[in-house]
């Protein structure tokens, strides 16, 4: 910690992610986007990076869950009958995967209510763990999550989950924007366009705190043994 003009600064990534006052956020960890059989996988679209940032993020919910850190898992939700689609939303839909969608209809994915809404098996929350439903990319963008968060006095978030370079790296930057610090475990986020993840992790070294799943890990198992400080 540092102090710059009479206000106090975190600089380590192990005062960040203290407990005390840090959320893991899952961005997104459904059906539809990453489980075979569902919307993405039935396009066509290659899924295979998914595999490690299901392993990864698993161990990193652990960990949280052993160390009491808060716990958001946000999730992505259409209304039936495209509802909550604006025109400007339908046309961003129809950019995504165009090679795969073709000549076809935008997308439909994570509808309320839906199997393929749902959190992937063993991302599913837990007594007492926030779930937040947006409707567009950013996890604060129409969404309760700030007041969430400053109610349980947080002040840093671990983002992860899917995808990268869209709603991880929207929510990341709202985050900052609306004063968090911002720590990304780069082994924790993933996307199905390898070119796109590695750019949108280019821009967020530049811009975020980048850490590991085994530094944050070890972090959070550390604060087990010993008080939380503020």
């Amino acid at each position: 910690m540092i102090d710059v003009e009479g206000k106090s600064v975190f600089t380590e990534v192990e005062e960040m992610v203290n407990p005390a006052h840090c959320a893991l956020i899952l961005v997104d960890m459904q059906k539809d986007f990453a489980e075979k059989g569902y919307a993405y996988d039935k396009l066509g679209v290659d899924l295979s990076m998914y595999s490690n940032l299901r392993k990864n993020l698993s161990q990193l919910l652990e960990a949280a869950r052993r160390s009491s850190t808060t716990v958001v898992h946000i999730q992505m939700t259409n209304y039936a009958n495209r509802l909550s689609d604006s025109p400007a939303q339908i046309r961003f839909n129809m950019r995504m995967h165009g090679s795969f969608r073709g000549d076809g209809p935008p997308l439909r994915y994570t509808i309320d209510g839906t199997e393929g809404h749902q959190f992937l098996d063993g991302f599913e929350p837990k007594v007492n763990e926030f779930v937040v439903k947006k409707h567009r990319s950013s996890a604060f963008f129409g969404t309760d999550l700030d007041m969430v968060l400053r109610s349980n006095q947080i002040s840093t978030l671990v983002v992860t989950g899917l995808t990268t370079e869209g709603c991880v790296e929207s929510t990341a930057r709202d985050g900052l924007f609306n004063d968090y610090y911002v720590v990304i475990p780069e082994d924790c986020v993933a996307s199905d366009d390898p070119a796109q993840h590695d750019a949108s992790m280019l821009l967020m070294r530049n811009r975020f705190d980048i850490s590991s799943l085994e530094e944050i890990i070890s972090y959070w198992d550390a604060s087990v043994a010993k008080p939380l400080s503020a």
